[in-house]
């Protein structure tokens, strides 16, 4: 289950209707889908992951103009973890949505709105989230260093992000509130 943290109020929020009804006002959707009796094993192939989520992919597809979908397998035996977490852990944004569907381990997205405070959202297994194309945010791994997730996309290119340079992430540690070490 995700945990909305906004450091600012000190406040955290772990009912994923709150969450949905606070991100919502933020202009992120976030989405809790049932996780019992996982369709697939977490470490399905990424064929089996896509096929076992046709559905709910199709229907992401539709509503908001994706194209392709991949699933992303991050794990501390990754090569060259560090330099690629260094793409994602400033603040940015994107020409396009980023659109994750968490299907093993923990990641981090920290939101930057417009208007209010920075958000942090842990998310794990289970939890979807679309941050819209243009928002501020940044993202980092938990302390097991693992993260599975479906991805899509609207260009069949993938996106690039563009660099705020505002140094906001260093205001925020790069931790989860409840994820349990690996």
């Amino acid at each position: 289950m995700a945990v909305l943290s906004i450091t600012e109020e000190s406040r955290k929020i772990t009912d994923a209707r709150e969450i949905t009804k606070y991100l919502s006002g933020i202009g992120i959707e976030y989405e809790r889908w049932d996780t019992e009796g996982l369709r697939v094993g977490e470490d399905a192939s990424e064929e089996k992951i896509l096929e076992a989520y046709s559905t709910e992919i199709d229907e992401l597809k539709r509503s908001g103009g994706y194209v392709t979908a991949d699933v992303i397998d991050v794990s501390p035996e990754t090569p060259g973890l560090d330099d690629m977490l260094a793409k994602f852990n400033k603040e940015h944004w994107h020409d396009e949505d980023e659109v994750r569907y968490i299907v093993k381990g923990h990641g981090l997205f920290h939101i930057s709105p417009e208007k209010g405070p920075v958000v942090g959202i842990e998310m794990e297994a289970g939890d979807l989230i679309r941050v819209p194309k243009g928002t501020l945010h940044w993202f980092d791994l938990c302390a097991d260093r693992t993260v599975r997730a479906i991805r899509l996309f609207q260009d069949p290119s993938g996106w690039t992000p563009h660099y705020t340079d505002s140094r906001n992430e260093d205001g925020y540690q790069p931790l989860c509130f409840s994820a349990v070490s690996g």
